[in-house]
């Protein structure tokens, strides 16, 4: 009930938005409303999870592995439990963002088939299902950056679109193969049979296929150039949920696939390119954004520099370092959105995202600039905040391992992150506003400090509250690591125990 209910909830709000998209009100109140109740939803579903644990159902009657199958165990209950908390925040705040055009355009409406498509992602239980709702979200977030039709816009949209079909035929591909050599696509039914598949190259063949296509969703290295030039294009709420949840779907599925259908341990050649398209997407994501003076384009390249921790955790495949990784992702998501968040805000206030065009808000502003430091700090990982802890268990994990290069990148890359946040915060908030007449004049109303601030404001205790109080969270990411490197609970919940 609870995992229909994750997905009949965005379904609902998607159709009803778009039947109201004549009343801007109306529509707000719909969106907003369908945001809470999937955050709802959600927090149920991660209850009913941690006390029974992983839960699956079969739609239409149809038993695993012949029908379409719903599962969640505690990574993906995680997953759907953070998207609901993105979906309310980018909500809220785009009360005060998202102009009237766009809402008349279907923003609402494409908002709520992205994250339909995001939580049906992290809820399949097969792969071409998978495959699906990957398509869900990727034609959703198609036009959700090409609202508006400017030249940048379309610009970013045509390299996104480019990439993401080449991405599909691959996984597509993979999809066929794999069907063709095993006879079923459940994953759970795929973590039985592919060990057992006598020929090598069709194994490796679509692991690799599969690493290709998850791998540029996730924009590793070397196929990350569409994010920096498409994220920074759309209004900065859609901006906020894509740097929050697209490219988290893309490592999710890398982990889910890496540890259930395939054990990625097994497999050498793969292990390999996943450790160094993490060292390379770190090193290269941080060195882009250092070389920007755009607000979103210096956060969007420390998306690609974030995501190779995350992928790093899984390379290195012990159980310390999943848990560091599936903790850098829940961190990971919380912070990236209130930065893009918080960069919306200092548009408003400077009127502009550039930074030798901004200035002064330290002295305006000073509560903005400690909304401000608390991501940033937690994203460079100074203690106590989230950040750290996230990246201290990345590194000691691949210290163990003896991978002590990826771990000196990662120590590195943390620290070119502290200078673009440094950069920020020293052009943003601390020089003067090199015309502070104009921006005297720019302040925000009533309504959008209420809109624009709560949601920053609560995505901002959360950050503090996993540093401060890391234990519960961490215990979350140990006891889901766990799931993933023995999947007999899923497995179980899935065909039965008999299988």
């Amino acid at each position: 009930m609870l995992l229909t209910l994750c997905l009949v909830v965005p379904l609902a709000t998607f159709v009803v938005s778009f039947a109201v998209r004549r009343n801007a009100d109306l529509q707000r109140s719909v969106s907003i409303a369908g945001s809470a109740l999937l955050l709802l939803a959600s927090l149920a579903l991660g209850a009913q999870v941690v006390a029974n644990g992983p839960v699956a159902a079969q739609m239409g009657g149809w038993p695993a592995p012949f029908g379409i199958t719903l599962v969640a165990d505690l990574l993906s209950a995680a997953m759907v439990v953070i998207t609901g908390i993105i979906a309310l925040a980018v909500s809220v705040y785009g009360l005060g963002d998202v102009d009237r055009d766009a809402e008349r355009l279907g923003h609402h409406t494409l908002l709520h088939a992205l994250l339909l498509g995001v939580t049906g992602a992290f809820l399949a239980g097969d792969l071409f299902n998978l495959y699906v709702w990957f398509e869900v979200m990727v034609i959703a977030s198609f036009g959700l950056l090409g609202l508006g039709s400017r030249g940048d816009q379309i610009d970013g949209t045509v390299k996104y679109v480019a990439l993401n079909l080449i991405a599909t035929l691959a996984f597509l591909s993979g999809v066929g193969l794999l069907y063709g050599a095993t006879g079923t696509l459940n994953m759970a039914d795929l973590h039985q049979v592919v060990p057992t598949l006598e020929n090598p190259v069709i194994v490796l063949t679509t692991a690799a296929m599969f690493l290709f296509a998850f791998g540029a969703k996730a924009a590793l290295f070397p196929v990350f150039f569409w994010l920096p030039a498409s994220y920074h294009t759309p209004s900065v709420t859609v901006s906020a949920v894509f740097a929050a949840l697209l490219t988290k779907v893309g490592v999710y599925a890398l982990i889910r696939v890496f540890t259930l259908v395939y054990d990625a341990s097994t497999l050498p050649l793969i292990q390999n390119l996943l450790l160094w398209s993490a060292s390379l997407t770190m090193l290269t994501g941080v060195l882009g954004a250092a070389a920007q003076n755009d607000i979103r384009r210096i956060l969007s390249f420390h998306i690609i520099s974030q995501i190779g921790y995350m992928i790093l955790g899984l390379a290195v495949f012990t159980p310390l370092a999943l848990v560091g990784a599936i903790f850098y992702i829940l961190h990971h998501i919380v912070v990236k959105a209130n930065l893009f968040l918080v960069g919306g805000v200092v548009r408003k206030l400077t009127g502009s995202e550039e930074l030798g065009h901004i200035g002064g808000l330290w002295a305006r502003t000073p509560w903005l600039g400690v909304l401000f430091l608390i991501p940033a700090l937690s994203l460079a990982g100074i203690p106590p905040l989230s950040g750290f802890w996230a990246k201290l268990v990345i590194v000691k994990a691949s210290l163990d391992a003896a991978y002590y290069i990826p771990a000196f990148l990662a120590l590195l890359v943390g620290l070119l992150t502290v200078f673009s946040m440094s950069k920020i915060w020293l052009e943003a908030f601390w020089k003067p506003h090199p015309q502070p007449d104009a921006a005297a004049t720019m302040t925000l109303s009533r309504a959008e400090r209420w809109s624009l601030l709560t949601p920053i404001v609560a995505l901002a205790l959360i950050t503090v509250a996993i540093g401060l109080i890391a234990g519960p969270f961490y215990g979350v990411s140990v006891v889901a690591a766990e799931q993933l490197l023995d999947p007999h609970a899923y497995v179980g919940a899935v065909l039965g125990e008999n299988r």
